[in-house]
């Protein structure tokens, strides 16, 4: 007897979980803040400008998710926000640092300080905006318009940089090895979600692709002459599976083969396994790889064959590392908007994926909230995602994204307590990592 269809999942402890947070996020309270930030008058003249783009504003987070392209290939997505800002008179530069489809615009140049407003725009292959970018990249656009309306007031400069193929190409790490944030002392950027939270942790994360390579032989006639590749990436795996019950909970290690011969009558003398590794903070993802690279040998010696490792073939990510004095006052300026943004550990912290933004909070203060486009239970990723990224509620978080990003680069700008806490405490944490280098 044929059996098709897989065994559905049980779905109990997902509906506990959706019942338990919901129950959080109803007694929850938004963070605060300490600090004043911009005046009165400076966040009226913001909320000004942001609300009188807003139509714009939704309108191209629309084109965007009618047209969404793969990253590295964001050719028109790139072309489309450039000519918004053009037509708001500013001089934008499309390809720097290497990328075709990065983009760059900012106020004129003075000695005060610098934020910078991130825009992604890259789809995901056959889910289009499953991840929302069409949002990320017109509240980012929107921020830095209004932001822009105030700054050269205010003493200080802000940018907006484009920054392509987030989803697995790294577009942020190339742009920071070519210099594109050397000048900048803090950035800031937001995510759709299926809730308001003004910090998120995001994990690490790494490719291993391990290749093993045996001897091929006839698998009836002389197998003891092989060397099976294929066996060793069995026990590969099987070790990864036998790892995982030691990992911390908030490590994950998902692996697919790649190759595993050609046919079953002859041993294979190649095979490869492709791996992504997760973990919250550096020091745990570099002892995963270490851990991941012993199975890899162990899996080699046990079987006879050899193991080629090729690490990253496109940037490694790092985990966000918060900065709490930055998200009171993004929690704050959301409030405006009827908003609650939460504080972390509200929302189960294992519902997360990975981000290149890491990379950059690590190098200098940073913020990533998330805001809410869609209901509890929308997965990212997925074509639900993807239809509520461009739904009404999707459009109100452009709008409302837009302006709690430019009130928060207003109150940075604007207030140098609040801009030296933000400062003293990325310090605290560590300072700046010399990312490169962190995993040779």
């Amino acid at each position: 007897m044929t059996h098709a269809a897989p065994v559905p999942p049980d779905d109990s402890h997902l509906r506990s979980l959706i019942e338990a947070t919901a129950d959080a996020v109803a007694a929850a309270e938004p963070l605060s803040s300490d600090y004043a930030g911009a005046d009165a008058e400076t966040r009226a003249a913001v909320e000004e400008e942001v609300r009188s783009r807003a139509d714009e504003l939704v309108a191209l987070s629309q084109d965007l998710h009618a047209h969404p392209e793969e990253g590295f290939a964001e050719h028109r997505s790139v072309g489309a926000l450039a000519e918004l800002l053009r037509a708001h008179g500013h001089e934008v530069t499309v390809g720097l640092g290497g990328l075709d489809t990065a983009l760059r615009t900012g106020t004129p140049n003075n000695d005060g300080p610098h934020i910078a407003v991130l825009s992604e725009y890259d789809a995901l292959p056959g889910l289009g905006h499953g991840c929302g970018h069409n949002v990320i990249c017109t509240a980012g656009a929107g921020g830095f318009l209004g932001a822009a309306a105030v700054a050269e007031r205010l003493g200080g400069r802000v940018s907006l940089v484009g920054t392509p193929a987030e989803e697995g190409g790294g577009g942020k790490e190339t742009l920071a090895r070519a210099g594109v944030f050397d000048d900048v002392d803090a950035v800031i950027m937001l995510h759709p979600f299926s809730h308001d939270i003004a910090l998120h942790p995001f994990l690490g994360r790494r490719q291993l692709e391990m290749v093993f390579h045996g001897v091929g032989a006839h698998a009836s006639a002389q197998p003891f002459m092989g060397r099976n590749a294929l066996d060793a990436a069995v026990a590969a795996y099987q070790g990864v599976s036998a790892l995982r019950q030691q990992l911390p909970s908030s490590d994950r290690v998902h692996g697919i083969f790649t190759d595993g011969g050609a046919r079953p009558n002859v041993i294979p003398a190649r095979a490869a396994l492709l791996f992504y590794l997760r973990s919250a903070n550096p020091d745990t993802l570099r002892d995963l790889a270490g851990r991941m690279t012993a199975i890899a040998h162990g899996a080699a010696e046990m079987t006879g064959c050899g193991v080629e490792l090729h690490w990253d073939a496109q940037p490694a990510y790092l985990p966000i590392r918060f900065n709490t004095t930055l998200a009171g006052r993004w929690s704050v300026n959301q409030q405006g908007t009827g908003r609650k943004p939460l504080p972390p550990g509200i929302v189960p912290e294992f519902l997360t994926g990975s981000t290149d933004l890491g990379n950059l909070s690590f190098r200098m203060p940073a913020l990533h909230p998330m805001i809410a486009v869609s209901g509890p239970t929308v997965a990212l990723h997925t074509k639900e995602f993807a239809d509520a990224a461009g739904s009404p509620t999707g459009d109100q978080a452009v709008v409302d994204g837009a302006l709690g990003l430019a009130l928060t680069v207003a109150d940075y700008l604007a207030d140098a307590e609040l801009r030296q806490a933000v400062h003293d405490e990325f310090e605290a944490a560590g300072g700046a990592l010399d990312v490169p280098s962190f995993f040779d």
